[in-house]
């Protein structure tokens, strides 16, 4: 039996794990990418997650010890095939500087697609087996992964792909407004600049 405290317990203990585990990632996108990558990651990566929360709920399936390993694994495998897109796309934009980043983004996609097919195919035909006949005693870990591996794989592209282009269109437009006001600021030929002693 497990008592209302013991419980308690889990719970605090399992979303302290996927919270460190999710922190942990972010840092490292945020260093070896840049922040707008970070932001698409952790972003998809808290959808993910969420998703399969849901998933739990809409089912009712026990949430377990089991559940929060199949949690921590979906977070890893998210990650991992985020990671994969991303590096992708950091070669192409340096590659094809002249490109557009809508542009740079589908060529990438385009290009890992079928590497990330076959890592989904592989990773839920293993786990099928286990949540048709492994019973009770897996089904907290195998039936999440087959919906966690299903949302990973398409949050890569219809969640962080957009979010990436957004904020890198964004970041553009930002920097073209800034250039464009800088050159007002600067004092014109013959003009002392504001605070400027004479």
């Amino acid at each position: 039996m497990v008592g209302p405290k013991v419980s308690g317990e889990l719970a605090q203990t399992g979303i302290m794990a996927v919270a460190l585990a999710s922190l942990a990632m972010l840092a490292y996108i945020w260093f070896r990418f840049e922040w707008p990558f970070a932001v698409g990651a952790i972003v998809t990566l808290l959808l993910d997650v969420t998703k399969l929360v849901g998933f739990f709920a809409l089912t009712g399936l026990n949430f377990n010890l089991t559940a929060i390993a199949a949690l921590l694994t979906l977070i890893g495998y998210s990650v991992n095939d985020k990671v994969v897109v991303y590096d992708r796309m950091r070669e192409n934009l340096r590659r094809y500087k002249q490109t557009s980043l809508r542009d740079v983004i589908d060529r990438s996609i385009n290009e890992t697609l079928a590497r990330s097919l076959y890592t989904s195919v592989t990773a839920f035909l293993a786990m099928l087996p286990m949540a048709i006949w492994g019973g009770v005693a897996v089904e907290s870990f195998a039936v999440p992964m087959l919906v966690g591996i299903v949302i990973a794989a398409s949050s890569s592209i219809f969640i962080a792909a957009p979010i990436l282009l957004f904020l890198g269109d964004w970041r553009t437009r930002r920097r073209a407004r800034m250039a464009a006001a800088a050159p007002a600021t600067e004092p014109a030929a013959g003009e002392v600049a504001p605070g400027t002693p004479r």
